[in-house]
C-alpha cells in the first residue's frame, strides 16, 4: 500500500464524459411507483442496425432504474480502459497459461475473440456466442476489461525478442511470502464494475472465450465502496479503516503521462501509450493490526484515520510537514511511518497509479480472517515506480509487520484498441 488513491467515483448532476466514462445525468426524485412502473416495460432495445444495445435499456420517455447501471467506459481508444477509471465497486483478477502446443496463432485468435467479447459486454450488449443472460437486467454499469501479458508468454509464443525489458522479474523483497501457483502467468485480465452480476458476467465470457486456447493458473475477486454510498465522493479505505491513497497521481497532472503510459517513441514500438501493471495479493494480518490503539495505528501510517489527514496538520490533501515535532522534540509524522517513506519526494520522485481492490476470502480454521487488498498499480517503467518503493518499504515500514504479500505478477498492458482492431494486434501481427 502507499500513499497514493483514487477519489471514489460518483454520479454527477449533469451529463458528462470523463477519463472514457459516459456518465449519465443524476435522475432526482423518482418515486417506488415510477420505479416500479419502469421495472415493468424496461426490455432489450435494438439499436438503429438491429444489434442489442443495452440489457436494460428503456423505451424512449422510460425513466431509467438507475443511474449506476448507465455508465459505461469505451472499450476502443488511446489506452485499455481500466486504468484511469475511478475505482470499481466489485473487480475479479484471472491471469491464463496458454495450454501446450498453442503459440502466436492461437493466442491471436484468443485475444481478437476477448476484445470483441469486451466490447460488446461493455457497451451493454450480450455476449456474441452463448451469452449465459447473467446481466440481463443490467446496464453496462462502468464495466472496464484490460488485458496484459505476463514474462512467460514471449517465449511460449516464440517472441522473445519482442519481450520489453521492464517486464523483468520483479526482485525478491523480505516481506514475500509468495505462492507460485498464484502469481504470474502468461496472459492476465482485470475485470472492474460496479455491479457485481455484470463483473461476474464477463468473467464467466472471458473464461468460455479462451477454450482450449488457455487455461486459468489463477484467479481472484476484490471490492471497494459502491458509489454513492458516502454523501460526497471520498477517498476510499482499505480493510484496515484507513483512508488509503490520498496522494495517487492524478490524469491532469502534468506529468501524469510521462510517469503512467509508456510514449508513442518508446520501446518496444507495440507498448506505445500502453502501461506495466505490478498485481500484489497482499494480506493483512488484522487480528494484531486490531489490537492497536488508534493513536498507535495512526503513528503506523503517519496520518489521522478519521480523515486521513496527516499528523503534522490540516486537512487529507495538506502538505505533509516532515519536519515538525512536538514539545519533546519528536517528529510528529514518525520517521518510519507508511505515509512518509512512499512519497514520491522520498523515493527519487519515484510514483505510480494504484487502483487497488480489497478482498475477503473467509476465515482460517483458527479464525483468522484471510482478507487485505489486491494491489494493482500502474507505470511507465516498474523498475522506476514500484520497485525503488517497495524496496524502501522493505528497509523499515512500521507496516510492513501487519502485512504479508502471498502472490505478485508483472505484466506488460498495451495500449488501446483502435476501431476494427484487438488488444496486442501490434505485438501479435507486427
Amino acid at each position: 500500500m502507499t500513499d497514493q488513491s483514487i477519489p471514489e467515483a460518483r454520479i454527477p448532476a449533469a451529463p458528462e464524459t470523463r477519463e472514457g466514462v459516459a456518465v449519465p445525468a443524476d435522475r432526482k426524485g423518482i418515486s417506488r411507483r415510477r420505479l416500479l412502473g419502469t421495472a415493468g416495460t424496461t426490455g432489450l432495445v435494438l439499436g438503429a442496425a438491429g444489434s442489442a444495445v443495452g440489457y436494460a435499456a428503456a423505451p424512449s420517455g422510460a425513466t431509467p432504474l438507475a443511474s449506476v447501471g448507465e455508465g459505461r467506459a469505451m472499450f476502443h481508444g488511446k489506452h485499455q480502459p481500466g486504468i484511469t477509471q475511478g475505482l470499481p465497486a466489485r473487480g475479479h483478477l484471472v491471469a491464463f497459461d496458454l495450454a501446450p502446443g498453442a503459440g502466436r496463432k492461437e493466442a491471436a485468435a484468443l485475444l481478437r475473440r476477448w476484445s470483441e467479447t469486451a466490447r460488446r459486454l461493455m457497451a451493454g450488449e450480450p455476449s456474441a456466442d452463448g451469452d449465459t443472460d447473467v446481466a440481463r437486467d443490467a446496464g453496462p454499469s462502468s464495466l472496464t476489461v484490460t488485458f496484459g501479458f505476463g514474462h512467460s508468454f514471449f517465449e511460449r509464443t516464440g517472441m522473445e525478442e519482442q519481450r520489453p525489458v521492464a517486464l523483468d522479474p520483479l526482485p525478491d523483497f523480505s516481506s514475500d511470502h509468495l505462492d507460485k501457483a498464484r502469481s504470474n502467468g502468461d496472459l492476465w485480465v482485470q475485470i472492474g464494475a460496479h455491479d457485481a452480476l455484470v463483473a461476474f458476467h464477463a468473467l464467466r465470457a472471458v473464461q468460455k472465450d479462451a477454450g482450449s486456447a488457455a487455461r486459468v493458473r489463477w484467479q481472484m475477486n476484490g471490492f471497494n465502496r459502491t458509489p454513492g454510498a458516502t454523501v460526497r465522493p471520498m477517498t476510499a479505505r482499505n480493510l484496515m479503516g484507513q483512508v488509503d491513497g490520498t496522494r495517487n497521481p492524478k490524469p491532469a497532472d502534468p506529468d501524469f503521462d510521462q510517469r503512467i503510459f509508456v510514449p508513442e517513441n518508446g520501446e518496444p514500438a507495440w507498448m506505445a501509450n500502453g502501461s506495466y501493471a505490478v498485481v500484489r495479493r497482499i494480506r493483512m494480518l488484522l487480528d494484531d493490526w486490531e489490537k492497536l490503539a488508534v493513536k498507535e495505528q495512526e503513528a503506523v501510517i503517519g496520518r489521522r484515520k478519521s480523515d486521513g489527514a496527516p499528523l503534522s496538520g490540516g486537512t487529507e490533501t495538506s502538505e505533509m510537514d516532515l519536519e515538525k515535532t512536538d514539545s519533546r522534540g519528536n517528529l510528529v509524522v514518525p520517521i518510519n511511518a507508511h505515509a512518509r517513506i512512499t512519497r514520491p519526494d522520498q523515493n527519487g520522485g519515484a510514483a505510480m497509479l494504484r487502483r487497488p481492490l480489497s478482498y475477503h476470502d473467509g476465515i482460517d480454521a483458527d479464525g483468522v480472517p484471510d482478507a487485505g487488498l489486491l494491489f494493482i498499480c500502474w507505470q511507465a517503467d516498474p523498475l522506476r515506480g514500484f520497485v525503488p518503493v517497495q524496496r524502501k518499504l522493505d528497509r523499515g515500514d512500521a507496516l510492513t509487520p501487519y502485512l504479508r504479500h502471498e502472490a505478485s505478477g508483472l505484466f506488460a498492458v498495451p495500449g488501446g484498441a483502435a476501431e476494427g482492431e484487438y488488444v496486442g494486434q501490434r505485438l501479435l501481427e507486427g
